[in-house]
């Protein structure tokens, strides 16, 4: 189900590298949404097009979710001045989420880039509540949103030298890794994070790397890099796509994406069919 709420802004935090993380109180959707799932912001006024932001967190207890985003255009430009105790007219939770109850069965790598993080530690913490074996592996060529420290955690394949994590995954038990081309920031991977990935997957045993599932969010070159990782190690593989959407339900086909499946080729709607797929499926 899809809800129309008047969320209160709890926090807002500006980050370097014009990125910003809000807390909103929407107790309906926050119950509902999953891994994968979208809100879709009213930033102006009302006609204009809204903005689909991806779900970072959810707490069905508080009723708070947790979204971050990076100011590139107008409607982000104008949803970062939005401040603490206004509101904001939002819909969601929108999209087709990751399958959780089938992720969980085995290993899962989850892989990040820049925005596409969010939707990334939402799975890993969902799951790691569901008890299941979960890793992050996140790339920014901004400085990390997040609280950062050194990991406890060794990864093979991962230099020790190679240890920045973010606070709060490692405070769940999650181990996390960080890659970066930006040499100001210290302790991460130099590189992009799927070959991070690539990296950890030659690292693993063969018999234990069958029983990993990679999921990712994140721009569309990282993506088909981690589809093409999937596809030489064998492994099931799930992305979620990012595509420009206008309505946001389905209605417009505006955010189709090519895809080729069992029974044939399919123009799939990135908002409502996805935005998770099979990365075996889509065109790229």
């Amino acid at each position: 189900m899809i809800y129309e709420v008047r969320a209160l802004i709890v926090a807002h935090i500006e980050h370097p590298g014009a990125q910003h993380v809000m807390r909103l109180h929407a107790p309906e959707i926050a119950h509902q949404a999953q891994p994968g799932q979208f809100i879709h912001i009213q930033v102006a006024a009302p006609g204009r097009l809204r903005r689909p932001v991806s779900l970072m967190l959810a707490d069905p207890e508080t009723g708070h979710i947790d979204i971050l985003f990076k100011v590139v255009g107008e409607g982000t430009r104008l949803l970062a001045q939005k401040q603490q105790g206004e509101h904001l007219q939002l819909c969601g939770p929108i999209g087709t989420p990751f399958d959780l109850e089938t992720l969980v069965k085995g290993r899962v790598a989850c892989v990040g880039g820049g925005v596409g993080i969010p939707p990334m530690i939402f799975a890993a913490d969902r799951l790691k509540a569901m008890g299941g074996d979960v890793l992050l592996f996140a790339g920014s060529e901004q400085p990390f949103p997040f609280a950062l420290q050194p990991s406890t955690f060794m990864l093979p394949g991962i230099s020790p030298q190679v240890h920045m994590t973010i606070r709060s995954l490692e405070e769940r038990d999650i181990p996390c890794r960080l890659s970066s081309n930006n040499p100001e920031l210290p302790g991460c991977y130099h590189g992009y994070v799927p070959t991070m990935l690539e990296d950890w997957l030659q690292a693993v045993p063969a018999p234990q790397r069958q029983n990993i599932s990679l999921i990712a969010c994140g721009p569309h070159p990282m993506l088909q890099a981690v589809a093409a990782c999937g596809e030489r190690h064998g492994l099931n593989t799930w992305v979620s796509l990012e595509e420009y959407m206008a309505c946001g339900i389905g209605g417009c086909a505006g955010c189709v994406v090519k895809t080729n499946e069992h029974d044939g080729e399919h123009y799939r709607r990135v908002c409502v069919d996805g935005p998770v797929f099979d990365a075996r499926s889509v065109c790229w």
